[in-house]
């Protein structure tokens, strides 16, 4: 009877030490460019600027804007063979609960863009005169 509960336990053993030895797969970021626009401090008259290293390859802007963010938020990107640039518009999502209505947000415009070989771009954000309105910027390796 022993030799059966130990025939029992110690596959259970094994496998629990097996689960809890195998490290977690660290989730590699795919952010290449983050920027909070909250602070009118940032901005050298009214425009912020900053630059990352790009990679080939695909690419899309992530923002996370709220009410007062920007209504058209100006962004230039420009590498030593590579240029864009588009004008997000805020929109207003409504949301009705039965007893309340509630907003999200989000720009529109074009999000993709591809990069068509290493480079270090240079990114000029405009938030068109709204520098207290507050809203972050990703761009993501896709």
């Amino acid at each position: 009877m022993k030799s059966k509960k130990i025939l029992i336990i110690i596959p259970i053993v094994l496998i629990f030490v097996a689960i809890f030895s195998i490290e977690p797969t660290k989730k590699e970021s795919n952010i290449v460019f983050h920027s909070t626009m909250a602070d009118p401090k940032i901005y050298n008259n009214e425009i912020f600027t900053d630059s990352f290293l790009a990679s080939k390859g695909g690419y899309m802007f992530r923002f996370v804007p709220n009410g007062s963010s920007p209504e058209i938020l100006s962004i230039t990107l420009v590498g030593k063979n590579y240029n864009f640039h588009e004008d997000f518009m805020l929109k207003g999502i409504p949301h009705q609960t039965g007893i309340s209505e509630y907003y999200t947000w989000e720009y529109e415009g074009q999000k993709d863009f591809t990069i068509f070989e290493d480079d270090e771009i240079s990114i000029t954000i405009n938030p068109n005169g709204n520098v207290k309105g507050s809203v972050s910027v990703d761009i993501l390796k896709i």
